[in-house]
Formats: C-alpha cells, structure tokens, sequence
C-alpha cells in the first residue's frame, strides 16, 4: 500500500463542527503498511467507513490523540473499540496525552486493556507505531496538553501543528517538508488559544517548507473561503499553500 495522508475531516471550532460545515473525522496516515488515525473527531468512524476507497478501522495499528478535545477526540473509544473487534483480538496502540487518560478522561476504563499498548505522550518524544515512528514537539499553548508531530512519508518529512496559540518557539520543530498546519482563525483574537492566518504567514516566512496544507478551520476561516487565502498565501509568500478539503488524499 502507498504511503498517503487522507483528511477525513477540516473542521475546527465548535461552531463548524457542531454544524458539520465541514467534517471532523482526523486524519488517516498509511506508512509502509502501518495505519493509523490521527485526532478521531466526531463521525470519525462513519467518514471511515464511507470513504472510497473504504479505510477500514478494524485493520488499523494505532490511534493518536494530539490533544483531549471533542473535535479531536470524540470517536477515540469506538475507533479503539473497532481496531480490538470489540477487545476479543488484543491489538494495536494507543497515544494521547496524560491528561486524556486522568481525571475526567475521554478513554473509557474499560477499553484501555483492549490495546495492546498505551503510550504517554511527552515532550520532544520519540515514539512507533508498527513502521510508522513519529516525534512529539514542545507543549503547544493551549488548554489542554497538546503536542504537534513530525514524521517520515516517503522520502518527505512532513509535520502536523495541531492547536496551538502563536509562540515564535514553534519554528524550532517545525521545519519539514511539508507542512499541516491547523488554523482555526482569519484574525487573531485574544484569549483565543489557536492560529489565525496572519500568524501562519509569519510562521511560513520563517520556516519555507516545500509544502503546505491548512486545515482545520474555524467560522471566520470558512466565510472567508480558505481556498482564496491559501492562493494569496502562497503568492506573497512564493510557496506551494494548499487548503485542505474533507476527503482530501495526499499520496508520497
């Protein structure tokens, strides 16, 4: 199988995804034969299931939470149910932050020894899932414990900044080949712990990747067409911007 990216999802924000203006499955990554799921949001098992070609959840090797959020984690405790077949086959790995397992938790008790493993995600880590080996960045500022990731596709290293208020420390891991980049906002807005469009420009003037994928996006992002401000992006800049569509697949 070839190594892809598919977007089963480009909502962000309550509102976009309360709506299903665009929707919120995450993303399917396939490396060298190894699947896995990224950030299963709502309906995440059903955009699965409907893709075409169809994903299958039951055949995935693990799952990763960026973060413990709705949008980001709604459908983590039916994908895990499926990737078990319901717990009767121990299998595959699950990633999140502590902060996903403790306290009020998003995985349920009674899954967590479905998996085969359940790794803590922590700072500048380094982690496997079957072929697919990924690093974790520096906390982003958001509130929630968040952690973007940087891994190999092909021969492209390829980095997902997940949620995450502006900090100019973020071009200290972030300098990839191709570039997910989660950008709720058309303007920044205080308080507002997430990326606007005017903050990416700066953070792509910086760190010049070959290729850059946005997604994610809020209220404000869709009414002014990310289509639109992915093209002006990508010529101030000189660079190859794309926004990303739901169903959207990137092969390397």
């Amino acid at each position: 199988m070839a190594d892809f990216i598919k977007f089963l999802g480009t909502a962000g924000a309550r509102f976009v995804m309360i709506k299903q203006l665009r929707q919120s499955g995450g993303l399917w990554i396939s490396c060298a034969g190894t699947q896995v799921l990224v950030d299963p949001g709502p309906g995440s098992l059903v955009r699965c299931i409907k893709s075409r070609p169809k994903l299958n959840p039951e055949a995935l090797d693990g799952v990763i939470l960026t973060h413990r959020h709705i949008d980001h984690a709604n459908d983590v405790n039916v994908i895990i149910e499926a990737m078990t077949e319901g717990g009767f086959k121990k299998r595959g790995v699950v990633c999140a932050p502590q902060d996903a397992l403790d306290g009020d938790p998003v995985i349920f008790q009674y899954l967590r020894p479905f998996p085969e493993k359940i790794e803590i995600l922590k700072p500048r880590g380094q982690f496997r899932i079957g072929a697919f080996v990924f690093e974790t960045s520096m906390p982003h500022v958001h509130p929630a414990q968040t952690y973007g990731l940087k891994f190999t596709l092909g021969n492209s290293t390829v980095g997902l900044m997940t949620d995450t208020r502006f900090f100019p420390e973020l071009t200290s891991f972030y300098r990839t080949d191709i570039l997910i980049i989660n950008v709720i906002l058309l303007h920044p807005r205080p308080g507002v712990d997430h990326l606007s469009i005017e903050e990416v420009k700066i953070l792509l003037g910086e760190l010049r990747p070959r290729k850059t994928i946005l997604t994610h996006f809020g209220m404000t992002m869709l009414k002014a067409k990310p289509e639109l401000l992915s093209q002006q992006l990508a010529r101030e800049l000189n660079l190859d911007v794309v926004a990303a569509r739901d169903g959207m697949t990137v092969s390397f």
